[in-house]
């Protein structure tokens, strides 16, 4: 009995794989301070350093490319070793990188460690978790991606409250000390759990049983991999201004800093939903409708900023906007599972999510450069959502794409 039980514990959806599910939320909740500490601290980095508002965006910039590079760089980690050593090196250099950026006497140091340490440290947590997470699920991969993106969000519900919490007690330095103890109790023990590696036949495997993704994508994978990273960049452009910028946003409207800490939370809070939502969807309809749907639903929502600056609007526009840009992201790396080789599904989900997270450090630096430069935030809206419309584009001619004849595909 013992012996014949054993499989089935271990296989793809089975109850092991969803117990390594909730190890993997914890783990990227608790590595996504990374992201959503440098957000919280900027109006009191910018005060303490004595900066403008562009070079305050600065370190977040920095943590978001070391974050882009981490996701691909040890996507092909996770491939080759597995995804404990990554995760390992995720809890030091999270650690090392708080501590650091306490004690820096600048803006530039402060920005190498956030860029350095902490960017590839959150890297592991995200883009690397994912694809490994992937291998252990078929019928349901749709919302076990989903929920462990989750943990990215989770991470900007909590976060911003401990901080929040912590800043009126004390200073920005210690702050970041405290997360640099919190990452190294918690994240070591929870990354030995994950020694257990995937079954080989989810290696041997490539695309799922959607029945959207049988009928090809009607590209090449390189193609489809090149156009994928354009839609990532476009997409998330657009979706860091309100990410990056909500709480100095907040803080010019003269409601200050704590609102805009609680509408980073309402807004990921729901980006929740909106996930959990995109993997029961993505696994009936497939990745591609799924992120097109989110997509036009995140560009309607940045519209509505620029005429409601009023607080309660401004709450209730960051529920909006939570609830129709979240599912977006995870949805790349369900499109990546449904075209793309099982063997390189570290890497390629790097790729993608790494050019994602680039479009929020360049779309957080681009959207402070043009509030220095005219004064307001309205041209950092418009210029976001014309980003918008390049991923929204994008996503439609991979769906038209998909829906050639193989007699037309071969022709042209």
């Amino acid at each position: 009995m013992a012996a014949s039980a054993t499989p089935d514990l271990y296989a793809q959806d089975g109850p092991y794989a969803w117990f390594r599910l909730a190890i993997s939320i914890i783990l990227s909740t608790l590595g996504g301070a990374g992201m959503w500490a440098v957000v919280i601290v900027l109006p009191a980095v910018q005060a303490d350093f004595g900066i403008d508002r562009a070079d305050a965006s600065i370190p977040y910039t920095a943590t978001m490319i070391g974050f882009a590079a981490g996701n691909y760089l040890l996507g092909r980690v996770v491939d080759r070793f597995g995804i404990v050593l990554p995760v390992l090196a995720s809890a030091l250099s999270l650690s090392a990188g708080f501590a650091l950026a306490a004690y820096a006497p600048g803006i530039w140091s402060f920005s190498i460690a956030q860029g350095v340490l902490i960017g590839l440290g959150t890297a592991a947590t995200f883009g690397p978790l994912i694809a490994d997470l992937s291998h252990w699920f078929v019928k349901r991969r749709g919302v076990a991606v989903a929920c462990a993106a989750c943990g990215n969000y989770l991470a900007g519900v909590l976060w911003p409250s401990l901080i929040q919490w912590s800043l009126q007690t004390g200073d920005w330095r210690e702050t970041y000390l405290l997360i640099a103890a919190i990452c190294l109790v918690t994240m070591v023990p929870l990354a030995l759990i994950l020694k257990r590696r995937p079954p080989p036949s989810a290696l041997a495997t490539a695309g799922s049983p959607n029945r959207f993704a049988q009928q090809g994508s009607g590209l090449s994978p390189r193609s489809l991999q090149i156009l994928l990273v354009i839609a990532g960049l476009g997409c998330c452009v657009a979706m860091s201004m309100p990410q990056v910028h909500i709480v100095a946003y907040c803080v010019d409207l003269g409601y200050g800093v704590a609102p805009g800490a609680d509408m980073i939370a309402i807004m990921t809070g729901a980006g929740i939903i909106s996930r959990l939502a995109s993997g029961f969807l993505a696994d009936k309809i497939g990745g591609v409708r799924t992120l097109l749907i989110g997509s036009v639903l995140q560009c309607a929502a940045l519209f509505l900023y620029i005429p409601f600056n009023g607080l309660a609007s401004l709450y209730l526009v960051s529920l909006i906007f939570g609830l129709s840009q979240g599912g977006i992201v995870p949805s790349y790396a369900v499109i990546v599972r449904e075209y793309l080789p099982a063997r390189e599904a570290g890497q390629r989900v790097g790729l993608v999510i790494m050019s994602t997270i680039l479009g929020m450090a360049i779309g957080g630096w681009m959207s402070g450069w043009i509030y220095d430069l005219t004064g307001s935030y309205t041209m950092a809206f418009l210029n976001g959502i014309a980003w918008n419309f390049v991923n929204i584009a994008v996503m439609m001619f991979i769906l038209l794409s998909g829906r050639r004849t193989p007699a037309t595909a071969a022709a042209q």
